[in-house]
């Protein structure tokens, strides 16, 4: 056990060549809960919560009541969307499907309908049907700059919160998003409170 290593996936951060010994020690010590972090490691066919792993599920069932609930189901919503203001549906747009997923999962959980597109293509679909209460974007899309969205989604509604989210965010590209009456610009990798913070 000791001898494994785990890439371990917390929000977008991906803390690398992790040890059994080390993982073990953030499960004790309640910096790593049941749902809240995925890990991987050779041999799996992708990622994984870390308390359904065989070698570390008996390390959560040793916490003390206080430091980690393990649900028997799937999680429900803290609370609904209503009781977040005027942020209720999300749409996501990004091509890194891990990404999708790990916000798809902490954001349904506080109650926020999220909604995915991994392609340029797919988000003017999406923002076609719906107006979004906010758009979290990416700039490098596999069909084009994400930037580009922009006006569609101006379109679908004034009033929409866009975020965004890139690992090239040059002080021009900055700029050109305040231009365009983006709200907010965060550097890739980030993690989940730094959205919650931006939706609350």
């Amino acid at each position: 056990m000791n001898n494994l290593k785990y890439d371990v996936r917390w929000g977008a951060d991906t803390y690398h060549a992790i040890s059994g010994r080390r993982l073990q020690g953030w499960i004790r010590s309640g910096k790593i809960q049941a749902g809240e972090v995925v890990v991987w490691r050779s041999g799996l066919s992708g990622w994984r919560k870390v308390e359904e792993l065989e070698e570390l599920a008996p390390f959560f069932s040793k916490q003390e009541p206080a430091l980690v609930n393990i649900p028997d189901a799937a999680p429900t919503p803290v609370r609904s969307a209503a009781q977040h203001g005027t942020i209720a549906t999300i749409l996501l747009v990004d091509d890194e499907k891990d990404l999708c997923w790990l916000l798809s999962e902490a954001l349904t959980h506080e109650g926020y309908n999220l909604h995915t597109a991994n392609t340029k293509r797919k988000a003017l679909a999406m923002l076609a049907k719906e107006a979004p209460d906010m758009v979290i974007l990416d700039l490098q899309l596999p069909d084009g700059n994400g930037m580009s969205i922009i006006p569609a989604i101006r379109k679908a509604s004034a009033k929409t919160l866009i975020c965004i989210a890139s690992a090239y965010g040059t002080a021009a590209k900055r700029e050109e998003a305040k231009a365009m009456g983006v709200a907010y610009f965060i550097d890739k990798p980030f993690d989940i409170e730094t959205i919650l913070n931006i939706i609350r």
